[in-house]
């Protein structure tokens, strides 16, 4: 029996974060606020009240990050841009100041052996842009592509890994559907506008990189598309799958991965628009070519046709929220998975990691694709030493990199993994309380100390192999 499951020798190992989780700084360098400054700024939309003002001061100690790093042997990082800090009101010329920063960290990082993955999008519209209508606004999509085109032209020459946007789901139908994420809109049909104009903004972006890029350089989007499994195998149970699988999944990949909309998807939804938004030219703009696909994967959903009895499940570990993410899906009842949670509540399920990965290489055949996210909150505290154990972390981690590592064998083109995060951060409405980073953070003193995960991803990252499971801890 083997002792080891081992990797391709040019897989990527990294870590990823976001602008406005890490940096801090909100008012330098010209930066203006975006969506979720507002939001978190607003009494009731985040625990405690917790804003990003500060973050984990990021801007400030970004060397010291990009050290930290090496020192565990990543060879790769994505993180986010902060629009606002680039493009202050997201119109107008760019910020040398603010894209200087980012020169900054893309210089360190490759100072350091470390290959950068820049990701244009990760949920922190310019307020300026909202209050134009936000992302149900046309308009929003063109100022996009605007903006990746200053980014591209200033790192483009250092860059050569570029997403488009970060979970756009989550951007369309927790900011405009359920509102528990900034803008904190409650409306279905503009998040169903939004989803729309994100695809034409990843389309329309993606044309603005090309542009501006070196051939070298290779375009990707990062989706948060869903693992959605039945009750039961009644037809009305595997129709509930269908639809929320067509919200979650196809109102995105339909588009970007095959220029159209999932015909059924349109005639669920009839009854909350039109979809009269969708202008001639619009899904050959979404349908760019892409050279890799980003997954990003936590747990499953398991759904079935509502009851009307009391007690019938509705919540789906999208937060607390009278209003549903899930426009048209009113009828839908959300379930929890079977087994061990996370802090966040979240089933832990590698199987769902295998099966998503398969998934795509079967709707995107012969597309690089890479795990651009992947973790677990815990309670994490040091221990009288100052050192933080977090065996849930690696037990977590292990597993789902063996779902990884078997997807290869069965024939997935993988070829890296980005755990997230790097270190703990604002876990947007959750604020501080959710500790996701395999590097602990100390608030009071922003003293980072790597917990047992970290020292045990970096030595499965040198090895480039994953022991069985056995060897775990």
């Amino acid at each position: 029996m083997p002792e080891s499951l081992t990797f391709p020798a040019d897989f990527l190992w990294g870590a990823a974060t976001s602008a406005y989780q890490i940096e801090g700084a909100v008012r330098e360098d010209g930066r203006t606020p975006s969506i979720w400054d507002t939001f978190s700024h607003t009494p009731g939309r985040t625990a405690d009240g917790d804003t990003g003002d500060v973050a984990v001061e990021h801007y400030h100690r970004y060397r010291d990050d990009v050290a930290l790093m090496a020192d565990l042997g990543l060879n790769a990082y994505r993180f986010s841009v902060s629009w606002s800090r680039v493009q202050p009101t997201g119109r107008g010329p760019a910020v040398q100041r603010g894209l200087d920063f980012y020169r900054r960290l893309v210089d360190e990082l490759l100072g350091k052996g470390i290959k950068p993955a820049l990701t244009l999008y990760h949920w922190d519209l310019p307020q300026e842009l909202e209050d134009a209508g936000g992302w149900p606004a046309r308009e929003t999509a063109y100022r996009f592509a605007e903006y990746a085109g200053f980014v591209a032209e200033a790192l483009g020459d250092r860059v050569e890994s570029w997403i488009t946007l970060n979970e756009p789901w989550c951007s369309a139908f927790l900011g405009y559907g359920s509102g528990v994420h900034a803008p904190g809109r409650t409306d279905p049909a503009a998040a169903l506008q939004a989803a729309h104009h994100l695809n034409l903004a990843h389309g329309l972006g993606t044309q603005a990189l090309r542009a501006a890029l070196p051939a070298r350089a290779r375009v990707a989007v990062s989706l948060n598309s869903s693992v959605v499994r039945a009750v039961s195998e009644s037809p009305a149970d595997l129709d509930a799958r269908r639809r929320i699988d067509n919200l979650a999944n196809g109102v995105f990949h339909g588009p970007m991965l095959h220029g159209a909309y999932p015909a059924d998807l349109l005639t669920d939804t009839a009854r909350v628009t039109d979809w009269s938004f969708v202008q001639d030219g619009d899904l050959a703009a979404a349908h760019q070519p892409l050279d890799a696909l980003g997954l990003n994967y936590y747990t499953p959903a398991l759904v079935s046709a509502a009851h009307d009895e009391p007690g019938s499940p509705r919540a789906d570990g999208h937060g607390a929220s009278e209003h549903s993410p899930w426009p048209g899906s009113d009828d839908v009842a959300f379930h929890q998975t079977p087994g061990d949670r996370t802090e966040m509540g979240w089933t832990i399920d590698p199987t769902g990691l295998h099966e998503l990965i398969m998934r795509y290489s079967r709707e995107a055949p012969g597309l690089p694709l890479y795990v651009t996210e992947n973790g677990a909150a815990y309670d994490d505290k040091p221990d009288a030493e100052g050192r933080v154990h977090d065996p849930e972390r690696i037990a977590y981690l292990h597993g789902h990199l063996a779902a990884v590592r078997r997807a290869i064998t069965d024939g997935a083109d993988v070829r890296g993994y980005y755990l997230w995060s790097l270190m703990d951060n604002f876990e947007w409405s959750y604020g501080y309380g959710k500790r996701f980073g395999a590097v602990y953070v100390d608030y009071e003193t922003q003293a980072r100390v790597p917990k047992s995960s970290a020292h045990w991803y970096a030595a499965v990252a040198a090895a480039g192999e994953l022991p069985l499971e056995g060897a775990v801890g």
